[in-house]
Formats: C-alpha cells, sequence, structure tokens
C-alpha cells in the first residue's frame, strides 16, 4: 500500500478541479484534504497513480454502473436534469465507506488511462511542425496510448479559432470535431493537408480492451462529470478506435522503445510522443528514457514530441536528438484537455 498523501496534494487537484470547471471534484478535494478516512483508501493505487483521480473514478464508475444513492443527483453525467441540494461532500463520503470494498478493489486494480481525444489538437501542430522541418513521412511511435484514440490523430477534425479568424483541417465528415481556442497574437502555420504517416505503433503497459463494455465504462468513469461534452468526444472516438484499430504492443516502453525504433525503415522521420505520461514514472524512469533516446539518436535521427506539466503549465516541447546530444524547442502551450493552445513558436 502506497503512502500516505501530503495534504497539500488534495489542495493542489481541488485548484485543477475549478480550473478545469469542474465545483464538484474541487469540493470534494477539500473535503478528502481534511478527511484521513478517505485518504487511506486511495492508499491502495499503485505506485506513481494519481489518488484523486483513481477515488473520482472508482465512485463515478460504480454511480455510471447504475448504483443507486443520493451522492448520484450531484453528478449531471449520471442524473442530467437532477437540481442537487445541499453539500455533496458527506454523501460522496458515506458512499465511499459504504461501498469501501468495491472502491478499493477499483484503485487497486485500475489505472488512469487516457482518454481525452481533444488533446490531438495540442499534438497535431506538432507532427505538422516534424514533417514540415524535414519533408518527410512520420513513423509515429507513442508511448502510453491507453485505448490508441490519439494514434487516429488524422481521421479527426480540427477547428482552430480567434475570434472570427478561423482555421480548419481534417476530414470533414469525421465522427470526431476537435476544436480548440488559440491563445495569443500567434497563430500556428499548418500546411493545408495533413502529413504522410508512414507507420504508427503504441507502447503500452496496460492497454484498454475497447471490445469490454467494463474498459469503456472505466474510460467514462475518468471524466469529471460537469463536462458533458468530453462524454460525446469519448464515444466518437471509441467509434473511430473500433473501426480503424491500431498496434499497440503491451509492455513496458522503456524496454520497448528501443525495438521499435531501431525496426523503423531508414526512410522517413522517427516521432516518438507522449502526453501526460511521464508524471507517473519516477525520478529513475525519467532520466532511463532520456537516456534511451540519446542513446538511440547515435543510429538515426529522433523527434520526440512531449506534453507534460513542468510546474507552471503544459508546453508542447520538440526535441531533436542526433548523435547523442538534443535540440529543445517549446513551440506551443496548451489546455491539459485540449481547449485551446498558444503557439510560441515565432522562428518557425
Amino acid at each position: 500500500m502506497a503512502p500516505p498523501i501530503p495534504n497539500d496534494y488534495w489542495l493542489f487537484f481541488a485548484d485543477e478541479a475549478r480550473r478545469g470547471h469542474s465545483p464538484l471534484y474541487e469540493r470534494l478535494a477539500l473535503g478528502i484534504r481534511e478527511d484521513e478516512s478517505l485518504q487511506a483508501l486511495t492508499g491502495h493505487a499503485r505506485m506513481g497513480q494519481p489518488k484523486a483521480n483513481l477515488i473520482f473514478a472508482a465512485v463515478h464508475y460504480l454511480l455510471l454502473g447504475g448504483m443507486p444513492h443520493p451522492l448520484a443527483d450531484h453528478y449531471p453525467s449520471v442524473r442530467p436534469k437532477a437540481t442537487p441540494d445541499g453539500d455533496a461532500f458527506p454523501l460522496f463520503r458515506a458512499f465511499c465507506l459504504e461501498h469501501e470494498a468495491e472502491i478499493v478493489r477499483l484503485i487497486a486494480s485500475r489505472i488512469t488511462n487516457t482518454n481525452e481525444v481533444a488533446r490531438s489538437s495540442s499534438l497535431y501542430p506538432a507532427f505538422d511542425f516534424v514533417a514540415r522541418e524535414t519533408g518527410a513521412s512520420l513513423h509515429l511511435i507513442e508511448i502510453g496510448p491507453s485505448a490508441g484514440f490519439i494514434l487516429n490523430w488524422d481521421r479527426y477534425r480540427y477547428t482552430y479559432r480567434r475570434n472570427n479568424d478561423v482555421i480548419t483541417r481534417g476530414p470533414s465528415a469525421a465522427s470526431v470535431s476537435l476544436e480548440a481556442a488559440l491563445h495569443g497574437d500567434l497563430t500556428p502555420p499548418l500546411a493545408t493537408s495533413f502529413p504522410t504517416v508512414a507507420s504508427r505503433v503504441g507502447l503500452e503497459l496496460n492497454p484498454v480492451d475497447l471490445q469490454s463494455s467494463q474498459d469503456r465504462l472505466w474510460l467514462k468513469a475518468l471524466i469529471w462529470p460537469e463536462l458533458a461534452p468530453r462524454f460525446a468526444r469519448l464515444d466518437a472516438a471509441i467509434a473511430t478506435a473500433r473501426e480503424f484499430p491500431q498496434p499497440i504492443v503491451t509492455g513496458d516502453a522503456l524496454e520497448l522503445l528501443g525495438d521499435a525504433v531501431t525496426s523503423l525503415p531508414p526512410s522517413g522521420a522517427a516521432v516518438v510522443y507522449h502526453s501526460h505520461v511521464t508524471y507517473q514514472f519516477s525520478e529513475a524512469m525519467r532520466r532511463q528514457l532520456n537516456t534511451t533516446f540519446e542513446t538511440l539518436s547515435h543510429a538515426r535521427p529522433i523527434y520526440r514530441i512531449s506534453i507534460e506539466w513542468d510546474g507552471n503549465a503544459y508546453p508542447v516541447k520538440i526535441g531533436r536528438y542526433e548523435n547523442g546530444r538534443i535540440d529543445k524547442r517549446t513551440i506551443a502551450l496548451c489546455d491539459p484537455h485540449g481547449a485551446w493552445l498558444e503557439w510560441r513558436d515565432q522562428d518557425d
């Protein structure tokens, strides 16, 4: 069992929930911050897994699955027309204690799988950047693809909007249509057509089985209850992934990455990308990942695209590794759920 979490963790998550437009989770996080019994439940999570996301998803999973309880009135995803009265935290606490065994089982056995397909809005401009810089087709390797939604990024429709300025790319008949606001004064200089993808593969320790109704329900449970558009996007992304399944290799990405890169054809640009993944890595794992990139770059140049929390924001970074050296640049900042993009690369 993982050690107890410092109280400031819950304050941090409450701030994240407030910024993410979930007043319900903001209130619940502040309640758990003062409740040792609920904090103890989260201690059953696997090492490196975010405790708040897991306890909230476990409760959400049971409610979405039809578990009857007055707490459901506070979840628009479960009862859209309900008009809840009073503070949700006492009901949340009672629900957790009443269903402690089920919640502990979910926390101990499940992980926070990536479920936000809208992050493609932040990664697509980075893929376009590499394609324009190299003039080559892309060999895409995703670390931590979960169900593989972002591997299908070029089957989606994109709209970037700043006031009356609108940029659209992608098939108009796409089932998944993504829109991101453009912040700042710069506009991503997207090519008129998508880059050519020569190959794509995901490296995933815990892949999601989209044929499993329980796995699909867990993906929905990870969405914050007030964010109705995300549920619709998830349904569309699941349908696309089931129609166009992409290859996902099961195992430790740190062990699989070397073979994945060295087995690529010599032509084309090797692009390894990850988003909202390395926060689950230990410091030793992050060092190992960096070393792997440096080692592999002696055989061929490798582009690394990442979107990870840096302590202040979510930058879209591109690193070019060659002969053990790295050239890094931040091309944009973005919303963690793909709601907005702020282009930063003035030299592009």
